[in-house]
């Protein structure tokens, strides 16, 4: 088995579906998967695929595992009452081949299918460098990490950087990325500060980092009294969920300029910061700077998470720029756990409907716009003022 065990997943993946229990019990949701890899063929590995599938609905929480969860501050008994209970439910996925491609949805209650994800997309990766790398190049991975090692250690102590690991969807391998984060736990104590996956966090002792996902907000358009009203709704949601706890807010569902507008001076105030995935990232960070700054809020106190596709230098030149007028941190997710010489897969699955509607994210990058509704989303860049 690929997946071993029900935390082998994001952590914001159990911080929405906590929310989504306490708010949104009976949401029905539909998600597609989808490879960006041009002229990839991925029907090959599609029995593997299913296999896999099979086995990761076989899975329970064990009483240890939700004990773990059980001692996360913000996680509430109820929510692991009702873990122990869960279990995925094969008849909500099908994997199926169209042509050379591979298709798979995911339909069902939002509660029971908001886990998906993750493993998923680790299945998928997993299974198709077992498949076309059968005797992987080791050694040219732990060369390049150590590469990375060294660089980190090469930086200024006066540099603030830090760095957590968020490659679990885009790993090579379950082995790997265990291997790297034991390796950057070792070698780089300062920098290295967690990871977004659960499963290795309690097994290495990390500390297990993540707050909203794209759906969390995607969801909004339909669930929300009013579309323009989504965003500032879904920000308030999350806050009477958490009151104040895992604040950092997700800025590109429906694009930067309306973020902003959305993200008003009480959300500047009561969240910790924003994170970037799309777009430019230095002429996010200032754009969000000044934003701050126009609405009273002192920079320095608040901090800009960077997760966009970042290579280490990339992340350091970032760090570097914006030293001394914010906090930043850094999610790095393929390039940490999948860089071993091979072409990583670019996999996603995500929200396309809610509650029958259809939903979508107006990404700051336009090739990471996902919708299965053109309509939709020339209304929704008509109602969010995105040209």
């Amino acid at each position: 088995m690929i997946i071993r065990s029900l935390l082998d997943t994001d952590l914001y993946k159990f911080t929405m579906m906590q929310a989504v229990l306490h708010q949104f019990p009976g949401a029905l949701v539909e998600y597609r998967f989808k490879c960006r890899n041009p002229g990839l063929p991925l029907a090959p590995i599609l029995d593997r695929v299913n296999a896999e599938l099979d086995a990761l609905c076989s899975l329970r929480f064990t009483e240890d595992e939700l004990s773990y969860l059980r001692g996360l501050r913000y996680i509430k008994s109820d929510f692991v009452d009702f873990l122990a209970l869960f279990h995925f439910n094969r008849r909500h996925i099908v994997a199926r081949a169209h042509g050379d491609d591979l298709e798979i949805e995911i339909k069902g209650a939002w509660l029971h299918t908001i886990l998906f994800e993750i493993p998923v997309l680790a299945i998928v990766n997993e299974t198709y460098f077992r498949y076309t790398q059968p005797e992987p190049n080791f050694d040219e991975g732990r060369s390049r990490l150590a590469e990375k090692i060294l660089l980190l250690k090469a930086q200024s102590p006066e540099l603030a950087f830090s760095f957590a690991d968020y490659g679990t969807r885009r790993r090579f391998s379950h082995e790997w990325q265990r291997e790297v984060l034991y390796a950057v736990k070792q070698k780089l104590p300062d920098q290295f500060v967690g990871t977004s996956n659960v499963f290795f966090a309690k097994e290495l002792g990390l500390l297990a980092v993540g707050t909203m996902a794209h759906e969390w907000l995607q969801a909004a358009q339909a669930l929300g009294p009013r579309l323009r009203d989504s965003q500032r709704w879904s920000f308030q949601k999350w806050a009477d969920e958490y009151r104040g706890d895992l604040g950092i807010a997700l800025s590109d569902v429906a694009g930067l300029k309306a973020f902003m507008r959305d993200f008003d001076m009480y959300f500047c105030k009561l969240f910790d910061g924003a994170r970037h995935d799309s777009g430019d990232p230095i002429a996010w960070g200032e754009a969000i700077i000044n934003h701050y700054l126009a609405n009273r809020v002192d920079p320095k106190t608040k901090t800009l998470v960077f997760s966009d596709g970042l290579t280490f230098p990339r992340a350091i030149e970032l760090a570097k720029h914006f030293q001394g007028r914010t906090r930043t941190a850094f999610g790095i997710g393929t390039n940490l756990t999948n860089d071993l010489g091979y072409t990583p897969l670019q996999i996603v699955l995500k929200m396309v409907r809610c509650n029958g509607q259809p939903v979508a994210k107006l990404s700051d990058t336009p090739g990471k716009t996902m919708c299965d509704d053109e309509s939709y989303l020339t209304y929704l860049k008509q109602v969010f003022e995105i040209e």
